[in-house]
């Protein structure tokens, strides 16, 4: 399965690196996982030209509440960062939900993510993800014993997509980089 991910990974970089498309929903239901583990995004319904003059015609918060990157549940404007911060809230989502590959559970703590007003709903994942010792409290508590041992490397990840502990201000290519630490922890025998 993160085989798959660092695939999409990739995927969504190349949407935006090679035609300037942002995704701006990625979320659970817009990620594919075929039968030989290759990943790939689906849905283009809001995608939107990164070089472009307004946004024609789109709401400026746009997504699905629950994987919406925080400045895009603030209303900013959505960038490439944006997407690749959905696709850390998707990874924390289904360690989370996910009890197998094939068996997911109801958690009301998060479920209720779908509903917030988005400016809490910004808030929260603010706290959560601002001090590593709380979202590892977090993470240890609510991951599924099957996403357990991710612990560690969805909080590497977070150390990536909130460099120092806060959101990111200013667009930064390295990010991308952070596919990388899928491609780790792919590989860890624990894993």
């Amino acid at each position: 399965m993160l085989l798959a991910r660092n695939y999409i990974y990739a995927n969504n970089e190349s949407l935006w690196c090679k035609a300037g498309l942002l995704h701006s929903d990625i979320s659970v239901s817009n990620l594919m996982i075929s039968e030989d583990n290759q990943g790939f995004l689906i849905d283009l319904d809001l995608a939107i030209k990164e070089q472009r003059d307004g946004i024609w015609g789109a709401q400026a918060k746009i997504g699905t509440r629950a994987f919406m990157a925080i400045g895009a549940l603030y209303g900013e404007e959505h960038s490439f960062m944006s997407d690749l911060e959905s696709f850390f809230w998707v990874l924390f989502w289904i360690c989370i939900h996910c009890e197998r590959p094939d068996k997911s559970r109801v958690v009301p703590n998060f479920e209720e993510w779908n509903y917030l007003p988005t400016e809490t709903l910004a808030e929260i994942k603010k706290g959560m993800t601002y001090e590593e010792g709380d979202f590892l409290r977090i993470a240890e508590d609510y991951f599924t014993p099957y996403f357990k041992t991710l612990v560690p490397w969805v909080n590497r990840l977070r150390r990536t997509v909130f460099p120092n502990d806060r959101r990111w201000k200013k667009a930064d290519l390295k990010l991308y980089s952070s596919k990388k630490i899928l491609h780790n922890a792919r590989n860890d025998p624990v894993c």
